[in-house]
């Protein structure tokens, strides 16, 4: 799946997602085949990629370390001490 980003021509990133896509879903076990169907409805996501060279990635990283603070400050009293280690 990776090798999609190798791909420096946006319709062939889309040619080779949707033909992945559609390859899971031929004979295989239903978790493959449910796999296949969601390659297929989100290519234009998965391949929109190459017209930004952008990712959300930071973005992400810090919505999963804020929950993990979260996780941890279960029971504080004070929102400003939870502020303050989201914020370190």
């Amino acid at each position: 799946m990776r090798d999609i980003y190798t791909h420096h021509d946006p319709h062939t990133a889309l040619e080779w997602v949707t033909r992945l896509g559609q390859d899971l879903q031929d004979e295989r076990p239903p978790e493959v085949r449910s796999l296949g169907r969601t390659i297929v409805r989100w290519a234009h996501q998965i391949t929109a990629w190459h017209a930004s060279r952008i990712t959300n990635a930071a973005t992400e990283g810090a919505n999963n370390l804020i929950k993990r603070v979260k996780r941890v400050a279960f029971g504080f009293r004070s929102f400003r001490n939870y502020r303050i280690r989201a914020l370190l």
